[in-house]
């Protein structure tokens, strides 16, 4: 029987950082530097934090990210050898859960309906694995736990870290 897995989206396979960034730039034209962001809860490196936080309330925040370099690519990979499943918390805001569907639909096609779980809660999603670049989701899980490296998780030091896919595909396709 094969293994489940279980992927994040935001951090993981969208790079939800870069874009916030650059959409807070252009809306305010103030430039924060990635560095800014580091150890720090997501929004509280931005000058303000309540006007950063209110762009991913805006529609489009989360169609238009772009998808995190070679993220496409491992999931191809790793569904060949996991039964792959797609689990973000989508419902706290409320443009998020069309818009990731969407992302989905146009960035991995190969991804089957069936295989994608949009929630609140990610500890009632049971699988072997997790990937996820959140505490709040990781420490709760039944699942291995995978740490993605985002800004916000730097300092962290539990779990197994990855740092790109490509760390993901070493750990995930060993023989």
């Amino acid at each position: 029987m094969r293994k489940k897995l279980a992927v994040d989206m935001d951090n993981v396979i969208v790079d939800i950082e870069n874009h916030w960034i650059n959409i807070y730039e252009k809306k305010y034209g103030v430039k924060i530097q990635k560095e800014d962001l580091l150890g720090i809860p997501e929004e509280e490196g931005f000058p303000d934090p309540v006007a950063a936080r209110a762009l991913i309330y805006e529609p489009g925040f989360f169609r238009t990210a772009p998808a995190m370099p070679g993220a496409v690519e491992a999931l191809m990979k790793l569904q060949t050898r996991y039964d792959l499943y797609i689990v973000s918390a989508a419902m706290e805001f409320p443009n998020s859960l069309k818009e990731k569907h969407d992302w989905l639909a146009a960035y991995c096609p190969f991804i089957s309906w069936k295989n994608i779980i949009f929630c609140g809660d990610k500890s009632v999603v049971v699988t072997d694995y997790l990937i996820d670049d959140h505490l709040k989701n990781l420490d709760y899980t039944k699942a291995t736990p995978i740490l993605f490296t985002a800004s916000h998780n730097v300092h962290v030091q539990k779990h197994t870290r990855v740092n790109n896919w490509q760390e993901v595909l070493d750990l995930l396709m060993k023989d």
